[in-house]
């Protein structure tokens, strides 16, 4: 073999050996891919994609360390295209529009189409995204988009009615044990269920992040294979808490959270509430959200749930966190636990729809207001009824526009405090089919 070609593979094996423990031990087949079976079965799309070398755009939609990445290596080692790979972060416009020209004249002049593989996708701007667009149409790229967002959102909708998603999942503990147990064969460590066990269970699903910690204890492992878990936590100083308070978690928490007093399980609301407070949610965001609640999902079912929302906000405001978490749980465990009735926003979603579409009709004239000497004699507030000056303080009238009939927004629910409200419109209502 001639030297040079010996100093190149000698080169290539240092490199690989100063790789990361989590690059090293990268899957080279969809075989070897963990945690993915339904979709790397061979069956599924992605599977024949890779088989009959027939790709499509296409983007990968998962947590970190789910194996986006690894995908888009086992195809750009595999299939027969040109593979050209950008990263969202690194990757200005110019780079974008240089790679697109090239493979614009690939695909013009030998009929070669370019597989594009961009990782974080959702990092590229609108401008960047809508440069795509022409060269996916064409057919020139075949458009590879790897994201841990949610694409309906961070994908412009043109791009992504031309890519199918698939969806990654994060991994499950026994598959990122069985990767641990790799992990440890090639660092050369002994092996310790409990050590395996504590990863598996604190990395959030991520195989990357779980390899990563392991390289990065290694040499305490070597000289204590057999550690406390809690001393090893301490050395480690983990952090189990993953959460994004700007992207979809951030809502998918508080979705749960609603979902969770909704269902009046306070048991689950609890934890959902910690779970995002503890993730450094902004607790206002949360006390907003309760507030909301409080009237959409119980509303006058029980009058005090607004009382005790606004009371949790006045508390949050006045002493701060963390000591506000508990006011936080009062209120989160208050309406949990209520009646729930959606009457009140049923009907102010009925009201509003009629605003909208009656917002020219005037206010009657025996209902305006008539403070100045013109107003008056243009019959402002002329024949109206002041209640108070009536038997039972009633009177009726029409509030109503003139062009619109009365309507009915407001039925009261069957249970609690809306059972009295049900019997005092029903006592108003006998007085005015009495009166008009």
């Amino acid at each position: 073999m001639p030297r040079d070609q010996s100093d190149l593979f000698e080169m290539q094996e240092i490199k690989e050996r100063k790789a990361p423990l989590a690059e090293r031990l990268r899957p080279k087949t969809l075989g070897e891919l963990k945690g993915q079976d339904k979709l790397i079965s061979a069956d599924s799309l992605l599977s024949q994609m890779m088989i009959r070398n027939d790709y499509h755009s296409f983007i990968l939609w998962g947590p970190p360390g789910s194996g986006k990445t690894t995908i888009a290596r086992i195809i750009e080692t595999s299939a027969p295209h040109r593979f050209v790979h950008f990263s969202a972060v690194l990757s200005s416009i110019n780079d974008v529009k240089h790679v697109m020209k090239d493979a614009d004249y690939q695909h013009r002049s030998k009929g070669e189409q370019t597989i594009l593989f961009i990782d974080e996708i959702h990092r590229f701007n609108k401008s960047q995204q809508d440069a795509f667009l022409p060269f996916v149409e064409s057919g020139a790229i075949i458009l590879i988009g790897a994201t841990t967002e949610n694409p309906s959102f961070e994908v412009i909708p043109a791009l992504l009615s031309r890519c199918h998603v698939f969806v990654l999942e994060s991994l499950a503990e026994e598959d990122l044990r069985e990767i641990l147990q790799r992990g440890c064969l090639e660092l050369g460590i002994e092996e310790d269920a409990n050590v395996i066990g504590w990863l598996a269970r604190n990395c959030g699903g991520d195989a990357r992040r779980s390899l990563n910690e392991l390289e990065l204890i290694k040499d305490f492992l070597q000289k204590n294979p057999h550690p406390n878990i809690e001393v090893l936590a301490k050395t480690l100083a983990k952090k189990t808490m993953f959460y994004d308070k700007n992207r979809e978690e951030h809502y998918n928490l508080i979705s749960a959270l609603h979902k969770s007093m909704r269902g009046s399980d306070p048991q689950a609301s609890l934890y959902w509430l910690a779970r995002m407070l503890e993730a450094g949610e902004d607790p206002r965001y949360v006390i907003r959200r309760i507030i909301r609640f409080a009237s959409e999902d119980v509303g006058l079912a029980d009058p005090q749930a607004l009382v005790q929302a606004v009371a949790a906000k006045d508390a949050l405001l006045f002493i701060g966190m963390p000591e506000a978490s508990v006011a936080l749980a009062q209120a989160v465990v208050y309406l949990a636990t209520a009646p729930k009735s959606n009457a009140l926003d049923s009907a102010y979603q009925k009201a509003a729809t009629d605003a909208r579409k009656s917002s020219h009709y005037g206010v009657p004239l025996h209902i305006r207001n008539a403070p100045t000497k013109l107003m008056k004699d243009l019959n402002y507030g002329k024949d109206y009824r002041y209640d108070h000056d009536f038997e039972n303080k009633y009177s009726y009238q029409k509030y109503f526009p003139d062009q619109m009939n009365e309507t009915v927004y407001y039925e009261p629910g069957e249970f609690g405090f809306e059972k009295e409200i049900a019997k005092r419109i029903a006592w108003w209502n006998k007085l005015r089919n009495e009166y008009s």
